[in-house]
């Protein structure tokens, strides 16, 4: 899956670098799952991510180089499995995008970046998600 910054966090590393403002990475990152697209405009407002019943719940992973590995030709991957959504409660829909937030409260926080799942996944009552290592890509072009 190949992803990409959302205009929040170009403009934040755009001010970073060209000296308007300091930008601090969040010490946590969330991942949520959607079952609708994603833009570079999308924020994380709850519209089109998975509902928030039938054990839903972002997951986070600590944003160190364990859990995300020094960039390498232009991209940078996650060096660790994204797992911990409980089995399903109920049917979550088919998931067709991934989006890593700065917070982990439903319907709140920045997107930092997003992809498109290269296979949707239709996630039914007892089924799990699971994002495997290197398969959160996320691409400076």
């Amino acid at each position: 899956m190949a992803g990409t910054l959302s205009d929040y966090l170009e403009l934040e590393l755009l001010d970073h670098v060209f000296g308007n403002a300091a930008y601090s990475a969040p010490a946590t990152i969330y991942f949520g799952l959607w079952t609708a697209a994603l833009t570079d405009v999308s924020t994380g407002a709850a519209a089109n991510e998975v509902p928030n019943t039938n054990g839903y719940a972002r997951q986070s992973l600590t944003n160190n180089l364990t859990n995300f590995p020094a960039a390498s030709g232009g991209a940078k991957s996650n060096g660790v499995a994204i797992t911990g959504w409980a089995a399903a409660g109920g049917n979550w829909g088919t998931v067709t995008h991934l989006g890593c937030l700065d917070s982990g409260t439903y319907g709140a926080g920045n997107m930092l970046a997003w992809c498109d799942l290269t296979v949707s996944k239709t996630i039914n009552n007892g089924d799990t998600a699971q994002i495997a290592i290197g398969d959160f890509d996320v691409l400076l072009t």
